[in-house]
């Protein structure tokens, strides 16, 4: 037997909490949700700052650093929640435990991909699509629920990202801003 066997794995907890966002005691996904606009947020105002720093360049949201980056970030909160979901489902015998939220924040993530910068009317509507979507799960998100371990935990997520993400794009577009 492990001798690791009865330790929290606590990476992987603080990870799949989203810094802790799921234990918050009412509607934990709505918190990790807010959690991904937060990150979002801190990324569209830290990143240019950063990129004035670093690279003695304009770096604006909407441009092809930005979102270049928010495409790695993007991509490393998908893998990263994987591996942190999968680990956490395993050790409270569930499978999808509630204190798992880092699916909201990557489903969030993906539904403001490629808009930005936002004003506050695409994040609220951003928030609320995303929201609706990952309750209602539109197929495939239901269906890949059943994938193994992390990925399924992670995945329904992802199509209601991108589902709000296709939303949001037909607005600004219908709109023209």
């Amino acid at each position: 037997m492990d001798s690791r066997a009865g330790r929290q794995p606590r990476a992987a907890l603080l990870v799949a909490s989203a810094l802790g966002l799921g234990y918050l005691p009412i509607a934990p996904g709505t918190w990790g949700s807010l959690g991904g606009v937060g990150l979002y947020l801190a990324l569209e105002w830290g990143i240019p700052t950063l990129g004035h720093w670093a690279a003695g360049h304009p770096w604006s949201p909407g441009s092809f650093s930005f979102v270049l980056a928010y495409i790695l970030v993007c991509l490393v909160v998908a893998l990263v929640g994987v591996w942190a979901a999968g680990v956490v489902a395993r050790h409270l015998h569930r499978s999808d435990p509630g204190v798992v939220v880092i699916d909201e924040v990557s489903g969030q993530l993906i539904t403001f991909l490629g808009l930005a910068p936002l004003n506050w009317q695409y994040l609220l509507a951003g928030f609320l699509l995303f929201r609706a979507l990952d309750i209602w799960k539109p197929f495939p998100a239901r269906q890949v629920e059943s994938w193994p371990g992390g990925l399924g935990i992670m995945a329904d997520d992802w199509f209601a990202g991108a589902y709000a993400a296709l939303l949001l794009w037909g607005v600004r577009f219908l709109i023209g801003s």
